[in-house]
């Protein structure tokens, strides 16, 4: 269930599907005076929200929304009965997940029906409440004002689950209208932590802040100062926890003795080893039975299972503290985001290395973007060379890693950009601009393309390259993704001048997946492992019906582009193609994608983890302190049950996490991190 925490709208990377044309004329129309939210971020308004109240007494909601050319269009009906509850609720409209059709009504024997494009059921109302699969983000409004009446009992939930909602202190903000009081609260039990929502003086919903706001228009200009208020208290919360980790009982030496370890610079599985850890290293390596624990060491018995290097994440925009904490519950002990603000940057970095927060370590960029309504959110936006060369100056100065492109930048101005980053020691990556096929911006300066459908832009139609700032960088793969020989002599030119250039392609293959080959029947594989152990209702925002289908296209259509985009991987590391692993998601995605690199696209399975461990490591300039176990480096360090050389899914099997050489329960963590229980 994603409306009432809005997370699909407020993360770093959010994105929503076109919608029919014909769609939007059949949705309902805001009235003259209905209520206006907008949507927004600190690179403009995204779209807009309305509510009103219809002559009958049901509530309306419409949404319109376009975000990095990407649009959605749906509107909800809402039925109050008499204690508030619904008693129906219709949702139209599309989504990048789908058919945003849903119906529920309970019937007079007081048995609730609902239906979705990916589930439907029945059950007594009692004193449950429907918490809906999609709708329009404003509607939200009818949970929370919910859980504000309900108190300290909270709400039990229709499919399953329950919430609560706490209070915080008073703050004062601006708008139209003169000084307004507003509140913080957080709501738990619509996803893994606590959610932060704003109340107003009557603790009714007021909105909600982050990379993108839904704010009253108006109030618009107060998303960053309540972001940063919430960010704040949610920093205190991760705090104690911490603390708790990070204890001085977690740092004392711990021998791992007789287990399998991944030599992830060799490549290869080492059977019968020993791992002593001390003082946040690796103090030794030897055969099983060889090292001597210390005394007051912590002695751990290796057999059946696998030490590894801790896991990288190569596209994970970081910036929430309760993400960063799950990140390191399942094994990720390092990452690189590509795409994250300067100031949230900044903050993780300081308040890590103050022990305050419990993250992986990483290395982060910053986008920058033409100014433009097709910019992406969060993004510096330029409107000149002299500016784009300004932000790549001010992501140096800032002390961040490396300088990422994106789809609305002028052309001509990426190689001047590329070379002043090059000057400064920066990293240059990104999306690819629309008018540039992928050879145009590695000959411009591009060090990694982000994104197998970038990659795949090198073999599309022209009108689909200039569009590539739209809906087209999907669509257009999707539609002849599947007829593309990559095999041609272009291609494997292509690929050939890759190699030379020593670039680097960060594929994110599960981003692709379930929009491109789910049905609404079946939970995608990057998920299925977490289904029962994350909370009902974020469970049920992972089964998606896939992106809409559209030019006659059929869901084989897609898959067979999909397969394409799978095969792509193969051919670029064939070619000796560097590949680095990312999921642009949660991080849980993690191990899927190392499955499809080995399952599909024909790495062997210590090649699939290496692009998790060592590459991302070598390509950050931190292999001399991690991405493999050797006497010396930090520990960072993952214990797992079962043999990872048989199954890279036992990866998911997170026994223990060293963190610059603190000794980290997996256990605790995943319940700190609200998974309960070990994955499948």
């Amino acid at each position: 269930m994603r409306r009432p925490i809005l997370a699909a709208l407020l993360s770093a990377c959010a994105s929503v599907a076109i919608a029919d044309p014909a769609t939007k004329e059949q949705l309902l129309k805001p009235p003259a005076g209905a209520r206006h939210y907008t949507i927004s971020s600190t690179a403009g308004k995204h779209g807009d929200l309305w509510s009103w109240a219809m002559p009958d007494g049901k509530i309306a909601y419409r949404m319109s929304m376009s975000l990095r050319g990407w649009v959605t269009e749906n509107d909800e009906v809402y039925t109050p009965g008499p204690d508030g509850r619904a008693t129906a609720i219709a949702i139209r409209g599309f989504t990048d997940q789908g058919d945003a059709t849903e119906d529920f009504n309970v019937d007079s024997g007081g048995v609730a029906h609902w239906k979705t494009s990916v589930d439907s059921g029945s059950a007594p109302t009692a004193d449950k409440r429907y918490s809906t699969y999609g709708g329009p983000f404003l509607a939200s409004e009818q949970d929370i004002n919910a859980l504000v009446a309900a108190g300290d009992k909270g709400i039990d939930l229709l499919p399953s689950g329950h919430a609560g909602i706490s209070i915080g202190q008073p703050v004062q903000i601006d708008g139209p209208q003169g000084p307004k009081t507003v509140k913080l609260a957080f709501v738990k039990g619509f996803g893994f932590s606590p959610s932060p929502v704003w109340l107003d003086s009557d603790n009714r919903y007021f909105g909600n802040a982050g990379v993108i706001s839904v704010l009253p228009e108006g109030y618009e200009k107060d998303g960053p100062k309540l972001k940063d208020i919430q960010d704040a208290a949610t920093a205190a919360m991760v705090r104690d926890l911490a603390h708790q980790f990070l204890a001085p009982a977690n740092h004392t030496p711990t021998l791992v003795d007789n287990v399998l370890m991944f030599d992830s610079v060799a490549g290869r599985y080492v059977p019968g080893r020993a791992v002593l850890i001390a003082d946040g290293k690796v103090a030794a390596v030897g055969a099983a039975g060889s090292i001597k624990a210390p005394a007051g060491a912590t002695v751990i018995d290796g057999r059946g299972k696998t030490i590894l290097p801790g896991l990288w994440d190569s596209h994970q925009h970081v910036g929430d503290d309760w993400n960063l904490l799950q990140n390191v519950a399942t094994g990720m002990t390092n990452y690189r985001s590509p795409g994250s603000s300067i100031e949230d940057a900044l903050s993780i970095y300081k308040r890590r290395a103050a022990g305050d927060l419990l993250a992986p370590d990483g290395k982060i960029s910053v986008i920058v973007d033409r100014k433009d309504p097709l910019a992406a959110q969060g993004a510096l936006t330029v409107s000149s060379e002299a500016e784009t060369i300004a932000a790549v100056d001010k992501i140096k100065a800032a002390g961040l890693w490396g300088v990422k492109f994106y789809t609305s930048m002028n052309p001509a101005w990426i190689a001047p950009g590329a070379a002043e980053a090059h000057k400064l020691g920066l990293h240059v990556h990104g999306h690819i601009p629309a008018g540039m096929r992928p050879l145009d911006a590695v000959r411009a300066g591009y060090d990694e393309v982000t994104h197998i459908n970038f990659i795949m832009m090198q073999a599309m139609p022209q009108d689909v390259v200039d569009k590539a700032n739209t809906a087209a960088r999907l669509e257009g793969p999707a539609k002849y993704g599947k007829d593309v020989d990559l095999d041609s002599p272009a291609m494997k030119a292509f690929y050939a001048e890759l190699a030379k250039r020593k670039t680097i392609i960060d594929p994110t293959l599960t981003v692709w997946e379930p929009l491109m080959t789910s049905d609404g029947s079946t939970l995608s594989p990057e998920y299925s492992p977490f289904a029962e152990i994350a909370p009902p209702a974020v469970a049920r925002g992972w089964k998606i019906s896939g992106y809409p289908l559209f030019g006659g296209l059929t869901r084989d259509d897609f898959h067979k582009s999909f397969d394409k985009m799978v095969g792509l991987v193969d051919r670029l590391h064939k070619a000796g193609v560097r590949i680095v692993a990312g999921t642009d998601g949660y991080g849980l995605e993690l191990v899927r994608e190392l499955e499809l690199y080995q399952q599909q696209a024909g790495l062997t399975n210590a090649e699939a983890l290496q692009t998790a461990t060592i590459v991302p490591a070598r390509m950050v300039g931190m292999d001399d302190r991690t991405g493999s176990i050797a006497k010396g480096k930090t520990a960072d360090v993952i214990l797992v049950d079962g043999d990872v050389s048989k199954d890279l899914g036992n990866l998911r099997h997170v026994e223990t996490v060293f963190l610059d050489g603190y000794r980290l329960d997996g256990k605790a963590l995943r319940e700190a991190s609200g998974l309960n229980g070990m994955p499948k």
